[in-house]
């Protein structure tokens, strides 16, 4: 699949942002880049983009990225880029002769929508547009956004001055080499050279199907605001559908909070954050052994913060489309060895402090139980996906570290080892019981 992305505009209302308007970041990550990477991951593997404005300096940029990650990135420059739209499709008409995405540099889209319009196919001499009935988005500047009126599946009328509308258009087309003349129609019946009245020669031809955008996210990016928007609603998405309470309701939000802060320095890539995570875990367990009141403390505010910060790094991740099987190996190795180091630091202070043969158990049995609710959080979480309906309630690593924490900042660590001891292997012998029912 071909995808041909128009971002040769110069975005006037976001100029104090830089330029070109493409290379603006979004979550550190350029607009652009965040378009390209989405299409890549609902499959497509060639792309043609259309510059214009400070065009070399996109240019530039699009030949790095597409070295770093192993993408054919073609550049067509529109030399009228200061007119309408069409025109900037129209660059690609000796190159794509096929059946090809048509995305703008600035909109935002999820990859399963992509993924959902390729799989709709296209219309036979036409296009496919993905429209959001969603009239009132609160996302979507109204009086900037292009209306349609729909009869039955097919688009009847599209323009910005539409009084009478029943979606909004999305920006995201399906398109056949039909639309190159369909635009030269447009220009010389109506001198009109924009996308917009292309789509209109062929709805006039009953040849503009829809695709409906149901709850699916998508934001035109035109202002501060959009961007602002756009960047909250990302984080948002930046958690995990396996969150387990805490991570839900504490740890994920302070994560995210100092996501936000840290995304813009490439440096901090995922992996080194997963490192930084397990040197809080270990330096936490150094206070343990330590086996004073303060020290114990302080291990477990340490503790606690080393779990908000492994948050960060999958959120970096996935936000930067930095996601690797290798990176996922590594956060969960790590943090094998910091809930080892954890609880073993734990249990050294109990003992330092007074405890018998009796805390020696309670470490041993809450170290396998965690580490055994680890190994089998992986086939139980794919299990819930597929058979099991999803429950709020959770046993995980966010929990058992919360559950260090509070037994430290209160005195009472031999509580925090006994209650993992019983509820870790308890977690354990409830998710047999569950697998066992949906064998």
């Amino acid at each position: 699949m071909k995808c041909l992305i128009i971002a040769a505009g110069r975005g006037e209302r976001l100029k104090q942002k830089g330029a070109p308007k493409p290379l603006i970041p979004v979550l550190g990550l350029p607009m652009i880049a965040r378009v390209i990477h989405t299409a890549t991951r609902a499959g497509v593997d060639d792309f043609f983009v259309v510059t214009g404005y400070e065009g070399k300096k996109l240019q530039t940029y699009l030949k790095s990225l597409a070295r770093e990650r192993e993408l054919r990135i073609t550049c067509l420059e529109n030399p009228d880029w200061t007119r309408e739209n069409g025109l900037s499709v129209l660059r690609a008409r000796e190159v794509i002769r096929e059946p090809f995405l048509l995305l703008m540099a600035d909109h935002l889209v999820e990859e399963r929508t992509l993924k959902r319009l390729m799989e709709a196919g296209p219309v036979e001499g036409g296009v496919r547009l993905v429209v959001d009935r969603r009239c009132e988005n609160a996302l979507v500047d109204l009086s900037d956004a292009t209306k349609v009126r729909i009869e039955g599946e097919r688009v009847v009328q599209i323009g910005k001055d539409l009084s009478e509308y029943d979606a909004l258009d999305t920006g995201i087309f399906l398109c056949t080499p039909a639309i190159f003349e369909a635009i030269e129609t447009s220009i010389q019946k109506y001198d009109d050279s924009s996308l917009s009245g292309g789509v209109r020669v062929l709805a006039e031809q009953g040849r503009v199907s829809i695709l409906e955008m149901g709850e699916d996210f998508w934001i035109d990016i035109d202002d501060v605001f959009a961007l602002q928007r756009a960047e909250r609603i990302l984080l948002k998405k930046g958690g995990k559908t396996t969150d387990g309470p805490v991570a839900r309701f504490l740890n994920r939000p302070s994560s995210l909070w100092i996501t936000r802060r840290i995304i813009s320095y490439p440096t901090l890539s995922p992996n080194i954050l997963t490192f930084v995570s397990f040197l809080i875990s270990l330096i936490a367990a150094l206070f343990f052994l330590v086996c004073r009141p303060w020290a114990l403390v302080t291990g477990g505010i340490l503790a606690q913060f080393a779990s908000i910060v492994d948050g960060c790094d999958g959120e970096v991740a996935r936000l930067t489309y930095r996601e690797s099987d290798f990176g996922k190996w590594l956060d969960a190795v790590l943090d094998r060895y910091a809930d080892g180091l954890l609880i073993a630091g734990i249990t050294t202070y109990c003992l330092c402090t007074g405890g018998g043969w009796e805390i020696l158990g309670a470490g041993f049995l809450a170290l396998v139980g965690s580490f055994v609710v680890s190994y089998t959080a992986d086939k139980y979480d794919g299990l819930m996906k597929q058979k099991i309906i999803r429950s709020n309630l959770r046993v995980g690593r966010d929990t058992r570290v919360f559950i260090l924490f509070l037994s430290s900042i209160f005195l009472v660590p031999s509580w925090g080892l006994w209650f993992l001891a019983i509820a870790m292997n308890l977690e354990v012998i409830r998710r047999i019981f569950v697998v066992y029912q949906n064998r």
